[in-house]
């Protein structure tokens, strides 16, 4: 029975899941966390990766491993492969003003036509154009630059060289200067980022191993390309093109498999490749989990009760809404705005109104998400809900309400490092396409009978409240 290994290091921990390469059963698993933040020294990625691979049992017996990571974040390298400053992550919105500025210098249209992506603050390019201009020491020792899974697939191999480093086209195509439409990089939109060009990783191709493991004894495993954690996440879920999947964690995502890449001049819409050779047209909002977080802290109530207090009132909270807007905000592309709370009443100063204007609002935000993408062409035949969020009971029974549609919420499960242990499956063996591996235990939540008025009050109500909110 031949093992491969999954690793998802995300913003939060890092997961690493031991899958039987024939069927995908977890034989074992680990998983250790991350330091929290917007900007992380990667080192602790590799210490927490070190921690998740010792808790599920080592990598003595696998025979391939694929990384999946946390898309956008800056690692910069010197010429001797040393990490010049922490990693900017995706949700550092410092750049904000730097991706502005890209956009007006070339135009949204040109973004959209060229990378598939209206540059937000999130993307790498911005990233670099901010460390131009507010760090010139430290981007003057830059020599390459990596994103979160390249590095850590490049320590897997204990490559010293920067031109091992290797990527996959589902995380460049979040960078800002490697298009989908071309599958080449745009060294000029770095250039022109950074001042100067520099080493980028080399994108390998769907199946193809960037190197041998070389770990704790372990020389002849393959390391597979990996990929960004939208991407494997589908990858792990099987979609296929018409699938909806909606990732409720530290963000929210909305992603869809699509066999045409997006460009949405308005940057609502991401278009980013996929980790099969399709594209993944997506939309990601800053708050997502963090909502309903943020929302029991202020009640004082554990998730479970949170849950409870917003199935306790009505659909729409008799008026009360909170547009979720806490770290700003992605799409809409509003960096600087804050949350609100709107339609306060002696009636609705409740904690079960206030618990039910969260996991609404959260939910009606990712639904801005999906318009965005419908308007784009995408087609959804099925929607599924995975991530932490979607363990609350209120967050799936309301979600129907939301989208207008049956929602299906497959097995808890980690669906992106299973996506990358499907990915190495597929390199070690050699074949035109990924294993069928089966995702069991889904449940589905039926739309209301009159789902289409429930949705337009809901999303009515919403969108006047979103226009109020204010900047920090």
């Amino acid at each position: 029975m031949p093992l491969v290994a999954g690793v998802d290091s995300s913003t939060q921990s890092c997961k690493v899941v031991i899958c039987d390469a024939e069927t995908g059963r977890i034989v074992r698993e680990g998983r250790a966390g991350h330091p929290d933040g917007t900007q992380v020294d990667p080192s602790a990625w590799w210490s927490a990766l070190q921690e998740a691979i010792a808790a599920a049992g080592g990598l003595d017996d696998v025979e391939a491993i694929s990384v999946g990571g946390q898309q956008h974040g800056m690692v910069a390298l010197d010429e001797r492969g040393q990490v010049v400053r922490p990693a900017m992550l995706w949700n550092d919105t410092s750049s904000a003003g730097a991706a502005a500025d890209l956009v007006d210098e070339l135009g949204a249209q040109f973004w959209a036509e060229v990378i598939g992506t209206v540059p937000p603050a999130s993307l790498t390019v911005t990233k670099l154009r901010w460390l131009a201009e507010h760090e010139p020491d430290n981007a003057a020792k830059v020599a390459a630059v990596a994103l979160p899974h390249d590095w850590l697939s490049w320590k897997l191999t204990g490559a010293a060289s920067l031109d091992s480093l290797f990527t996959d086209r589902s995380d460049a195509s979040g960078t800002g200067y490697w298009s989908p439409v071309s599958g080449e990089y745009r060294v000029d939109l770095l250039e022109r980022a950074l001042g100067r060009q520099v080493a980028v990783p080399t994108v390998l191709g769907l199946a193809e191993a960037g190197g041998t493991l070389a770990y704790q004894g372990n020389s002849s495993a393959l390391v597979g390309p990996g990929g960004g954690d939208n991407a494997a996440a589908a990858l792990g879920l099987g979609m296929t093109a018409g699938d909806v999947a909606i990732s409720i964690g530290t963000s929210g995502v909305v992603s869809a498999i699509s066999r045409r890449p997006a460009a949405d001049p308005s940057g609502s819409v991401a278009g980013f490749a996929d980790a099969t050779g399709q594209f993944l047209p997506l939309a990601v909002t800053l708050n997502a989990a963090r909502v309903l977080d943020a929302a029991g802290a202020l009640l004082g109530v554990d998730h479970d009760r949170l849950s409870a207090l917003a199935l306790a009132a009505p659909s729409g909270a008799d008026g009360l809404v909170l547009v979720p807007y806490l770290e700003g905000e992605r799409t809409p592309n509003k960096p600087h705005a804050t949350g609100a709370v709107h339609g306060l009443t002696l009636a609705t100063s409740t904690p079960q109104h206030l618990a039910r204007a969260a996991v609404e609002g959260m939910l009606l935000a990712l639904a801005d998400g999906l318009d965005a993408m419908v308007a784009q062409g995408t087609i959804v035949d099925r929607v599924s809900l995975i991530g932490g969020g979607a363990r609350s009971a209120a967050v799936r029974q309301v979600a129907p309400s939301v989208f207008g549609s049956t929602v299906t919420v497959p097995a808890e499960a980690e669906y992106v490092a299973l996506g990358m242990a499907r990915q190495a499956a597929w390199v070690l063996s050699g074949q035109p396409e990924p294993p069928t591996w089966a995702v069991d235990g889904a449940q589905e939540y039926a739309a209301p009978v009159d789902a289409r008025s429930v949705v337009e009050r809901l999303r009515t109500q919403y969108a006047r409240a979103k226009e109020l909110t204010l900047d920090r």
